[in-house]
C-alpha cells in the first residue's frame, strides 16, 4: 500500500529527508513543480527549496541556509493517523549537503535569477550577516511590504495638543494632583507613545494592564481638540475581540468615554471582519480602499501572521493611529510570521517624536523603586520607534506569576521549585497522578451542564472557563484526542448517562475550527450548547455582556472540546488549567508553548508530566526566521 506521507516522485535526497520526516509530501511536490518550471534539476537547490517551503509551513518567513542541519525532524505518525509530535530519527544522521554547495547553486540557479523558461523567480536569496536567507517570493514580498510600510508611518508624526495631552495623561494615571512616582510609569508611557506616534507596539505579558492602557489611551486621543476620533478595535479571534471589547467597555464609564463622543456601543471584531472578508480570499478593505477609522487598536497581535499583517498595514490610512497590542513570548501566530515579536526586537524606524520627551520627561529619568525597573538605553531606543514593553503585573502574582517568569527566562531549576513549592497556586503531578485533574473536568462540566439546563448561556460561558485541560499535540498519549476520549468517560461516569459527543446536548462545550464569516463564528471561538425554555438547543458564545446565540446546525466546522490545544488556547484566560506536558523528545515542547499555557491561568496552574519533560521544555525555544528584524534586507 502506498504511504501518503512520502512522495513518490522525490528521489534521492528529497526521498531521503522525506521519508525521515523533515519533510512532508507536500513540500516535495511543491520543489519538484517549481523545479520542473524553471528547468532546475540540482539536487540540493531542490532541497534547499523544499525546505523553504517548509520552514514557511512551521512558521518561519525564510530559510536561514546555515542553520538547515538544525531543522528538527516533524512527527512520528501514530496508529490513529494523528501526529504525536514526537520523532525516532536523529537529524545528524541525514546527508544534510554543504551549506556554500548550496548557496552557489541557488545563486545561479534559475529559482533565484531566471532562466530561459521565462520570467519565473519563485525564490529570493537574501544576503544577511548570519547567513544568506531563502524566501518563497511571496512572504518575501509581504515582508518587505510590511517594513516598507512601517517605514512611511514612522517619518511624520500626529500632531498633538501638548497642554491637553500632558493633563490627560495626569489625570488618568496619577489622578488629580497626583505626583510623579520614584518609578517609570511605563503604562503612562505607553499611553503618550500611541498618543504622539502613528504606530505603537504595547507590548506585556498577561496582567500587566494592557487593555487597561488602551482604554486609557482612546480617552486621551478623544480629549484633543477636534472631533472625536472614529475607533476600530481588532483582535485575530472572534474570542479574543469580545475580550477586548468587554475590558474597553468595563472602563468606559469611569473614564467617560461616551461624554468624550466615543460610541457607547464601541464594538471590537475579528481583524477578517474588519478588513471585509469576501470569497476567494479578497477583502473589502485594502490599499486603494483605505479603513475609515482613525485609530486602531489590535489585541493578541502576537496571533497575527505576516500575511494578515501585511493587509492590514495595506488598508490603515497612512494619517491613522495604528495601536499593536500583545505578548511577544506567547507562542506566535499558526500561520508564517512572529511579527510582534520582530517589532518588539527591530531597530527604531525614523526619528523620535520631540513632543514625547516634552510631555512625559520626569517619568524618561525616573530611577525606580525596586518593582519598576529605570529605563534602559534600549528600552529608551525602542521608545522612539513607538514601542513600549509593560513589566508589572496585575492579574495574578506569587507563584503563577514567578512561574511564568522563570519559564520565559529559561530558568528551570527555579521553575522545578516553584512547582514543588506547596504553593496552592500551582501543582506538579506525574503523568498518570490524574484524581485532582478528573475532580476540575467533573466539576466543570457539572456546573455548566446546571446552567445550560437552566438556560442561563452567560452562567454556562462563565463556568466552561473556570478550567481547561490543555494538550500540546492533537494525537498521540499526550494529545487531545485522547485526553478528549478520557474526560467523556470521566463526565459520562459522574453524570450516571453516557455522553455522546457526536450529538447535541446541553452542556455541551464546543470549539469552532474555522472561519465562518456568514454566521459571524470564527476559528478559536469557543461556547456552550444551552436549552432555551421553549426546550430549543441553542449555541452560545461570549460576546461582551451579551452571549451571541445561534442553532448548532449553523456551525460548519465545530468540535466538542473537553481538552484544547495550547495554541487554540491563547487569547483566552480560565481560573485555572491543567497542562499535559509531552515527552521530552517531542519537537513541540518549547519555552514558549510553557509560557502561553501557564499564563492562560488567572488562580490555578497544575503541571501533569515529567520533570526531564518540563526542564527540556523550559530550555527549548522557538526559533521562526524572518528577515522583518533587520533595518533593510536587498536580494540577490
Amino acid at each position: 500500500m502506498t504511504d501518503a506521507r512520502v512522495a513518490q516522485r522525490g528521489k534521492g535526497a528529497l526521498r531521503v529527508f522525506n521519508e525521515a520526516g523533515v519533510l512532508a509530501a507536500a513540500d516535495v511536490h511543491v520543489a519538484l513543480r517549481l523545479g520542473a518550471l524553471a528547468g532546475e534539476s540540482d539536487e540540493s537547490v531542490l532541497l534547499a527549496t523544499a525546505l523553504a517551503v517548509r520552514a514557511v509551513r512551521s512558521g518561519s518567513v525564510c530559510l536561514e541556509l546555515n542553520r538547515i542541519r538544525e531543522i528538527p525532524v516533524e512527527e512520528t505518525w501514530t496508529g490513529d493517523d494523528e501526529a504525536d509530535g514526537t520523532s525516532a530519527v536523529d537529524p545528524a544522521t541525514l546527508p544534510w549537503p554543504d551549506d556554500a554547495a548550496v548557496a552557489a547553486g541557488l545563486r545561479a540557479s534559475p529559482l533565484v535569477a531566471g532562466g530561459p523558461n521565462g520570467p519565473l523567480q519563485p525564490l529570493r536569496l537574501v544576503p544577511a550577516a548570519g547567513g544568506d536567507l531563502l524566501y518563497l517570493d511571496r512572504y518575501f514580498r509581504q515582508e518587505q511590504t510590511v517594513r516598507r510600510l512601517l517605514d512611511e508611518r514612522a517619518t511624520t508624526h500626529p500632531e498633538v495638543d501638548e497642554d491637553r495631552l500632558r493633563a490627560g495623561l495626569d489625570a488618568l494615571f496619577r489622578g488629580d494632583g497626583g505626583a510623579p512616582s520614584a518609578a517609570p510609569d511605563r503604562q503612562r508611557l505607553a499611553a503618550a507613545v500611541a498618543a504622539t506616534h502613528r504606530t505603537s507596539v504595547l507590548a506585556g505579558g498577561p496582567g500587566t494592564g494592557k487593555t487597561h492602557t488602551v482604554a486609557r489611551v482612546l480617552a486621551l486621543l478623544a480629549g484633543q481638540p477636534g472631533p472625536p476620533p472614529r475607533v476600530g478595535l481588532a483582535a485575530p479571534t472572534g474570542k479574543a475581540a469580545a475580550r477586548l471589547q468587554e475590558a474597553v467597555h468595563g472602563q468606559a464609564e469611569s473614564l467617560g468615554l461616551s461624554e468624550l463622543g466615543l460610541a457607547p456601543d464601541l464594538a471590537a471584531m475579528t481583524l477578517h471582519r474588519m478588513l471585509g472578508w469576501r470569497p476567494g480570499g479578497r477583502y473589502r478593505y485594502h490599499a486603494g480602499n483605505h479603513l475609515p477609522y482613525d485609530v486602531i487598536v489590535v489585541d493578541e497581535t502576537s496571533m497575527v501572521s505576516l500575511t494578515m499583517m501585511c493587509r492590514l498595514l495595506e488598508a490603515v490610512r497612512p494619517d491613522a493611529r495604528l495601536v499593536l497590542v500583545g505578548d511577544p513570548d506567547q507562542l506566535a501566530s499558526v500561520d508564517a510570521g512572529a511579527v510582534l515579536a520582530d517589532l518588539v526586537a527591530r531597530p527604531a524606524p525614523g526619528a523620535a517624536n520631540p513632543a514625547l520627551a516634552r510631555v512625559v520627561g520626569p517619568d524618561l529619568d525616573a530611577r525606580g523603586d525596586g518593582v519598576e525597573a529605570p529605563l534602559g538605553e534600549a528600552e529608551r531606543s525602542r521608545l522612539g520607534g513607538g514601542v513600549v514593553r509593560l513589566s508589572r503585573g496585575r492579574r495574578f502574582e506569587g507563584a503563577i506569576a514567578h512561574l511564568a517568569d522563570a519559564v520565559r527566562e529559561g530558568r528551570d531549576d527555579e521553575v522545578m521549585a516553584i512547582l514543588r513549592s506547596g504553593d496552592e497556586a500551582v501543582s506538579f503531578v506525574g503523568p498518570q497522578d490524574w484524581d485532582a485533574l478528573r475532580a476540575d473536568v467533573v466539576e466543570t462540566s457539572a456546573t455548566v451542564t446546571e446552567a445550560a439546563l437552566a438556560g442561563d448561556a452567560l452562567g454556562a460561558l462563565r463556568s466552561a472557563e473556570s478550567h481547561r485541560l490543555l494538550c500540546a499535540h492533537r494525537g498521540g498519549e499526550f494529545g487531545v484526542s485522547w485526553w478528549a476520549r478520557r474526560s467523556v468517560e470521566w463526565v459520562s461516569a459522574a453524570s450516571g448517562h453516557g455522553v455522546d459527543p457526536s450529538r447535541w446536548y446541553p452542556g455541551q462545550p464546543l470549539l469552532v475550527t474555522a472561519n465562518d464569516h456568514e454566521t459571524r463564528i470564527y476559528n478559536g471561538d469557543t461556547g456552550v450548547v444551552v436549552r432555551r425554555a421553549d426546550g430549543e438547543l441553542v449555541a452560545a458564545f461570549a460576546r461582551g455582556s451579551e452571549p451571541f446565540l445561534l442553532h448548532p446546525s449553523r456551525l460548519a466546522s465545530v468540535q466538542t472540546v473537553y481538552a484544547m490545544t495550547i495554541h487554540r488556547s491563547q487569547g483566552s484566560q480560565y481560573d485555572a488549567v491543567s497542562v499535559v506536558v509531552p515527552d521530552e523528545t517531542s519537537a513541540l515542547l518549547t519555552r514558549e508553548l510553557l509560557y502561553t499555557a501557564i499564563t492562560r491561568a488567572q488562580k490555578r496552574v497544575r503541571i501533569v508530566g515529567t520533570e526531564q519533560a518540563v526542564r527540556a521544555g523550559v530550555s527549548r525555544q522557538v526559533r521562526r526566521a524572518s528577515g522583518l528584524q533587520l533595518a533593510e534586507v536587498t536580494p540577490l
